[in-house]
């Protein structure tokens, strides 16, 4: 037998909602992550909690993508495909890379199964897979096998099959299987522990035994900078962010939040930090659940929320009210397909026009997004400091991809992220000895008081505020004055940003690709990839997307051509044009899927022939 060495694998698990394909994804990660490579992952479902068993739209999958080098993007196209039935394969058969691996459950491809997704034949047995490597095995009866001395029903037996896979699997790419046998012995317990190991090991000794694999794998270690990582999700790194955020301001965190999909993981993860001081309050909805965070910044606490783009619709009243009130209040959006219901469980960025200005009169917040599942943690930290710092709400956009994938993340040294001083007024701050709850810092930010502060009583409310002392004032060139410094306050946090770094390798670009938010991954992986073919490509990807840099506009007219590549429909696009009056060009997807790799790398050689490479 072959052992081959190789530099990066896709592989997908696919198969029912009900077969554990997310399971043996993360328990085949966490192998991933103990032997020392790169990795960057892509979970699939349905909406419905247990959708039609059976069909094409009850399938689940979870895509991993693993290197010796640093990992963009989950893969364009899996090497390795495991279907559990034939609406697994039916779903991801067209994703798969010509003369890739298929590793089938032949338990499963029965005449009703097949008849289910419209298959005339047996496709594991009439030839039209000849384009693939096919390996058809009785998964569902050999884990029933292994499991068959725990005396558990044949049922419950069979449900040991996605071990079954992910034994095969770990022998076949040389994982380290303790992380999962461990996992195993701590999370089940009596005989479907026993079960469970006895079929994962039972997998993968037929790996070892069988001769119908003709190579063994192996992906050697990535080079990273040294310290201590672990997996972590997009949703769990804004959790922990919003947490540093509260330690290094001194200030409590408070999460009020309804359970939305793709955002319940967030208070999931923080309802279990009591221990750490953080408060959470499940609300009876999203209004009364922005309302107490909101409730919790004007009692002195960090106050945050976070939902989906319905959520997110609800809590706009609260935002203006935040703006009016000026606290801080960090809103998290966890982005996915809309509109109303939408696409529950699959991403897009059609969000972003409505964080800048869904709100009615003029309500500037800063917008935020986040560009990884790690990176969350970093937005997170700055969408709270920017609250705290300039006294108002702010938008951290993320989205289904980022929230449910995971990469490898350098755990920081909490003593490094400088601290947030929230600076809350101790004394009045007025000429006759009174307290002005509107009289304005250097950074336009008003006094925070807290309540209960002697001598520091003050009027809140939605009313228009008087400029100072924050009375009710109703005069036109008072609104007028109160609506303009608030917008010049959001613009003075550009003052806060680091200069622009464009990535060109060759300093010859006359092609940029500007992304913002999720498409970070491709866009990179993109532009390296025709780099490597002779072509010079320039990319940036926006974090701040209200207010945009004061040297956007610079940077923008230093190329010939621009491409915008979005998951909408051409938000970003369309402010660029308005902002800058420069004719950007629009790269749109709109699927329920990441941005695709392939197609935007043909319209980038595209525009380079156009100008000459």
């Amino acid at each position: 037998m072959k052992h081959i060495t190789l530099d990066h694998v896709v592989i997908r698990f696919a198969g029912d909602s009900g077969d554990g394909m997310q399971l043996a994804g993360n328990r085949f990660t966490q192998e991933v992550a103990q032997a020392g490579n790169d990795f960057s992952v892509l979970p699939n479902y349905p909406a419905e909690i247990r959708a039609p068993q059976g069909t094409v739209a009850g399938v689940s999958s979870f895509q991993i993508h693993f290197a010796d080098t640093e990992t963009l993007t989950p893969g364009a196209r899996p090497d390795v495909l495991v279907a559990m039935n034939p609406a697994a394969l039916k779903a991801n058969l067209a994703d798969l890379r010509w003369r890739g691996t298929i590793l089938a459950d032949a338990d499963e491809f029965t005449p009703r199964a097949l008849k289910k997704v419209d298959y005339e034949t047996n496709p594991l047995e009439d030839g039209s897979l000849e384009d693939y490597q096919v390996f058809s095995l009785n998964l569902t009866k050999r884990a029933q096998e292994a499991a068959e001395p725990f005396g558990l029903g044949r049922k419950d037996a069979a449900r040991t099959k996605n071990f079954y896979a992910l034994g095969i699997l770990s022998w076949l790419y040389d994982r380290p299987t303790e992380p999962t046998r461990t996992f195993i012995e701590h999370k089940f317990d009596g005989p479907i522990r026993d079960a469970n190991l006895a079929s994962f090991n039972a997998g993968y000794n037929f790996g070892e035994t069988t001769e119908i694999f003709p190579s063994r794998y192996s992906v050697p270690r990535a080079k990273t900078k040294k310290g201590t990582y672990r997996q972590i999700s997009g949703n769990r790194a804004t959790a922990f962010g919003l947490m540093a955020a509260a330690a290094k301001a001194g200030m409590q965190l408070f999460l009020g939040a309804y359970p939305i999909t793709p955002a319940s993981d967030v208070l999931h993860f923080l309802s279990a930090a009591k221990s750490q001081g953080v408060l959470t309050f499940q609300a009876e909805d999203e209004i009364a659940a922005a309302g107490a965070a909101l409730g919790a910044s004007f009692g002195g606490a960090l106050g945050a929320t976070v939902s989906s783009g319905p959520g997110v619709d609800l809590k706009t009243e609260t935002i203006g009210l935040g703006v009016m009130l000026e606290l801080p209040l960090v809103v998290v959006d966890v982005q996915r397909g809309g509109p109303s219901t939408g696409l529950p469980t699959k991403t897009e960025q059609s969000d972003l026009l409505s964080a800048i200005f869904g709100r009615h009169g003029e309500a500037p917040v800063p917008v935020l997004a986040a560009l990884t599942p790690s990176d969350c943690f970093a937005t997170a930290l700055e969408a709270a400091r920017i609250a705290v710092k300039y006294r108002t709400p702010v938008i951290m956009l993320t989205d289904s991809y980022l929230a449910n994938g995971s990469e490898p993340w350098l755990i920081p040294n909490l003593a490094d992220i400088e601290p947030i001083d929230p600076k809350f007024a101790t004394a009045p701050n007025g000429p006759n000895g009174e307290f002005l709850p509107y009289k304005r810092d250097e950074n336009l930010a008003r006094a925070w008081a807290l309540p209960g502060t002697e001598g520091l009583q003050h009027r809140v409310g939605g009313l228009e505020k008087a400029d100072g002392t924050g009375n009710v004032n109703y005069t036109p060139a008072n609104h007028d004055q109160m609506t303009r410094t608030r917008q010049a306050k959001i613009e003075r946090i550009a003052l806060d940003y680091k200069p622009l770094k464009v990535d060109d390798p060759s300093g010859k670009a006359k092609v940029l690709v500007l992304g913002w938010g999720s498409t970070d991954g491709t866009i990179k992986s993109e532009a390296d990839s025709i780099r490597a073919q002779g072509y010079d490509i320039a990319t940036f990807t926006l974090k701040h997307l209200n207010p945009l840099p004061n040297d956007l506009g610079d940077l923008l007219k230093r190329y010939e051509k621009i491409i915008v590549p979005e998951l909408n429909l051409g938000q970003l696009a369309f402010l660029i044009r308005g902002k800058y009056l420069i004719d950007v060009e629009s790269f749109t997807q709109v699927s329920g899927v990441p941005l695709k790799q392939g197609e935007l790398a043909k319209r980038l050689i595209e525009l380079c022939e156009e100008v000459g490479k």
